[in-house]
């Protein structure tokens, strides 16, 4: 089942492909309306709307294949292991006895003056 985000995404790689065409059709439409006029001025401006258009196409093509293929497999690693760390090996770190150390060396290093937080007093 794919993610809602590649669906947004798109959704939203067609929403810019269909407001370029919409432009293109317009233009289009207005250079039939005056008989060919306006078609020195607005077929430069098609041409332009045309050449974004289509690098959106491709975007929007390239999302849709990646939407349509299947998931890939997962890849076997070198290490043999997974690259998450709770899923690992344990550590020999234990934070218990850290703190159990942390705290008898400051019980046995007495008090240096200083009661809290703030400024060392003189």
């Amino acid at each position: 089942m794919r993610t809602t985000n590649s669906t947004f995404g798109l959704i939203g790689s067609l929403i810019p492909l269909l407001f370029i065409g919409g432009l293109l059709l317009y233009l289009n439409n207005v250079s039939n309306a005056f008989g060919g006029l306006l078609d020195s001025q607005l077929k430069p401006t098609m041409f332009g709307l045309g050449a974004i258009g289509l690098l959106f196409l491709i975007l929007f093509l390239w999302r849709l294949r990646r939407f349509a293929a299947p998931p890939a497999p997962p890849r076997s690693g070198s290490s043999g292991g997974t690259d998450d760390p709770l899923e690992g090996e344990r550590s020999d770190f234990d934070p218990d006895a850290a703190i159990a150390r942390y705290m008898a060396k400051r019980a046995a290093g007495g008090s240096t003056g200083q009661t809290g937080f703030g400024r060392k007093r003189v």
